[in-house]
């Protein structure tokens, strides 16, 4: 029997893995962590996510107030490079390969979405999670639930942040559109996705651009901005960006655009539009003609939905 079990060990052992001693060690000197103040010395898209992990920390210590945090989280990415469609759902999705996060680059959304997720958050992990609770329904991840729409999927989707006050601000003679979005549509098309979703139909209210001067003083830092774009008699929300003080209280537009993250006068971003359709319309082009704004006001007092329970895929 003990030589049955002899043979038996024997046999098994040509199956194992057999053990395999650690290479000796190799001395290495330690180093030494990055100090805050180097890191402080960089933009945010120059940062590493361990980097920006501490940046975020230490900004949410350092400066109490959300709105002042939000505009302080912007400055530090002005200087970020521009990049069109920048996110997707890789790797939890793979109808294409863009990832769910970007420190390096930004597009509109982008930047705004990474700026006000930084702003509520003390750690990485929890900019992670606020990221995707600001950019999905409910925070469920996936391309038919991502606010793709800004006007009928974003500004609802993140009530619980910002409300609209564009009709207040307005007036009751202020101007409006109409709205249709097929997401279905949008989504079978740009996504290769299919979904049962009905087609929907809302009014947006607007300031117009030649009124924003007039309303400029009721503004906040940290308010959310949509620019509001028309052609052909249709119109929607082309661009974002967040409102900021300047040095002497006057009212700012902090935006990722090409090329890269800027901040500057409403004023001056009216008149670049106006350059551009001037220059469309010599050329005989048929671009996009800027109408006004959307203002979103930052909510006094936020509470953070839960994210909604993940599906199983398929399921």
């Amino acid at each position: 029997m003990r030589f049955a079990c002899l043979l038996l060990a024997a046999a098994f052992a040509g199956c194992a893995t057999k053990p395999v001693a650690p290479p000796p060690a190799v001395a290495s000197q330690p180093q030494a962590p990055v100090t805050i103040e180097t890191i402080l010395q960089k933009q945010i898209y120059q940062m590493s996510p361990v980097e920006a992990g501490r940046y975020v920390a230490w900004v949410h210590q350092s400066e109490p107030d959300l709105r002042k945090r939000i505009a302080a989280i912007g400055r530090k990415n002005i200087g970020q490079p521009y990049t069109l469609n920048l996110l997707g759902e890789f790797p939890y999705e793979v109808h294409d390969n863009l990832p769910m996060f970007s420190l390096d680059h930004s597009d509109c959304v982008v930047f705004a979405e990474h700026t006000y997720a930084m702003a509520l958050s003390k750690s990485w992990e929890e900019f992670f999670w606020m990221l995707q609770r600001i950019r999905y329904r409910d925070g469920v991840i996936g391309v038919a639930t991502r606010n793709h729409y800004t006007e009928m999927d974003w500004n609802v989707a993140n009530r619980w942040l910002v409300t609209d006050i564009s009709a207040e601000l307005a007036g009751a003679a202020g101007p409006s559109y109409s709205m249709t979005v097929d997401r279905a549509r949008f989504l079978k098309t740009r996504h290769h996705t299919e979904r049962n979703i009905p087609v929907e139909t809302s009014r947006q209210a607007y300031v117009a651009k030649d009124q924003v001067a007039a309303i400029a003083g009721q503004l906040q830092e940290g308010d959310f901005v949509n620019v509001i774009s028309t052609r052909n008699g249709e119109y929607w929300a082309s661009h974002v960006g967040l409102v900021v003080l300047g040095a002497d209280g006057q009212r700012h537009f902090l935006h990722s655009s090409e090329p890269r993250v800027a901040e500057e006068t409403f004023e001056s971003f009216i008149a670049r539009a106006a350059a551009r359709e001037e220059r469309n319309r010599k050329e005989g082009k048929n671009g996009q003609v800027l109408a006004g704004f959307k203002f979103l006001r930052l909510n006094e007092n936020i509470v953070v939905p839960p994210m909604a329970p993940q599906p199983r895929p398929g399921a």
